[in-house]
């Protein structure tokens, strides 16, 4: 990866605003002049991105790893399409997909991803209560496996318990303002990335 491409990470609970928030931080990129990418993981124009969203529609214990094993593959195959000229890579779900695995594999698979995936001081982890995140899924037609109240509990919890060097954005509140939060720590690193 370019040494001067600036990797950002949005990353988070389902429906905490991933989304959202990378395409809006895209546009600020973009609108300055920069080439960015934005790559939302599972990606639907990868093999293994299809896979993931295909076994996270599905049920059971099978389907949950089978959605873990793509998801990953799906990332490795982010990054060995990273065109080089870019400016910034935005990566929304990266890292913190581990949270999804039992609990006792969550902080080896981190330490281990971590030292294999390069980081950023660039990387966010959007923070919503699971009730808000619920409330917020309810406009969604198809649920995936782990959108429900027991898993988002769990999925929160192990996912926080890793991000202790990542910027923890509370999205509970409005758009503009944690927007604002995250402009806020962009510039005042923007020397460092």
């Amino acid at each position: 990866m370019n040494r001067l491409m600036r990797l950002i990470v949005i990353d988070g609970l389902d429906a905490a605003g991933k989304d959202t928030h990378a395409h809006l931080i895209k546009e600020r990129y973009s609108n300055n002049g920069e080439k960015v990418v934005l790559r939302s993981h599972p990606c639907s124009d990868s093999l293994f991105g299809t896979k993931a969203e295909e076994a996270l529609k599905g049920e059971g214990k099978y389907n949950r790893v089978k959605a873990t094993f793509y998801f990953t593959l799906d990332v490795i195959n982010s990054f060995l399409r990273v065109d080089k000229s870019i400016d910034t890579l935005i990566f929304v779900r990266y890292l913190c997909s581990v949270a999804y695995l039992p609990e006792p594999l969550v902080s080896k698979s981190y330490k281990l991803l971590s030292a294999l995936f390069p980081t950023s001081p660039f990387m966010f982890f959007l923070d919503v209560e699971p009730e808000e995140a619920l409330k917020r899924l309810n406009d969604r037609k198809n649920r995936q496996i782990f959108e429900n109240e027991e898993d988002l509990k769990k999925i929160r919890k192990r996912a926080l318990s890793i991000v202790d060097e990542w910027h923890v954005i509370d999205t509970s509140k409005s758009i503009k303002e944690a927007q604002a939060e995250i402009k806020r720590i962009l510039e005042s690193r923007k020397n460092h990335g």
